[in-house]
């Protein structure tokens, strides 16, 4: 029996996933480096991230050495990778981790880009490789939930292809774990998604002492 297609993101307490006025392949190449608009970016995303950047299994998964919080927040970090058995992702989050990604990229799954570039696989250490697909993101996640089995298979982001997966009614489940910090201007999770065409329903809301996880399921209307 299949998986379910879901995604998971943290998102500000006014609604951002991502701080908007650099393009996040420029905040991870050299230029972006030494160009403080890029330094602004990545402190504000390192504020929205910084829930996780402390757990064990964040550390463990990136190699980051011994060590770590463990709790509500470690453990949900945790089902989120070990449910996962392929990955989506659109062609501008591939491009920025590219550049940030260790060599044994943190997904250990296929990834699946959805992208009009064509190129052949690119097979990590560790056990991620990236199948690069020109063809929509009906075939992406096709060839993902094949890959994936009985595993769920995760849209991974960024923000574009979520909503592009959301609008095509493609979703089965979602979470958000909602951070308590205010970016004001970004890029938004919901933006251009039809509000009328979905109907979600709470499955958990799960608080720590950092953030909260919220849960829900998808429905077409």
């Amino acid at each position: 029996m299949a998986g379910k297609v879901f995604f998971s993101v943290t998102m500000s307490l006014d609604g951002f996933m991502a701080p908007e006025a650099v393009p996040v392949e420029y905040v991870f190449s050299p230029e972006g480096h030494h160009d403080p608009r890029a330094q602004r970016w990545l402190a504000k995303w390192s504020e929205l991230q910084a829930w996780l950047f402390p757990q064990r299994w964040f550390r463990e998964n990136l190699k980051l050495g011994e060590g770590g919080e463990e709790g509500l927040d470690n453990d949900i970090a945790r089902a989120t990778y070990e449910r996962t058995g392929a990955s989506v992702m659109g062609k501008r989050m591939f491009d920025a981790g590219e550049l940030a990604w260790p060599e044994e990229a943190p997904f250990h799954t296929p990834v699946f880009v959805v992208t009009h570039t064509e190129r052949d696989p690119w097979e990590r250490p560790g056990g991620t490789t990236f199948h690069f697909v020109n063809d929509g993101i009906e075939s992406a996640l096709l060839q993902a939930r094949e890959a994936a089995g009985d595993r769920d298979v995760r849209i991974a982001g960024g923000a574009e292809t979520i909503q592009q997966y959301l609008d095509s009614g493609l979703i089965d489940e979602f979470s958000i774990t909602l951070a308590p910090v205010l970016f004001g201007t970004g890029i938004r999770l919901f933006d251009h998604v039809a509000p009328d065409r979905l109907t979600l329903d709470q499955t958990h809301s799960d608080a720590s002492s950092r953030v909260t996880h919220l849960t829900y399921t998808v429905a077409k209307r």
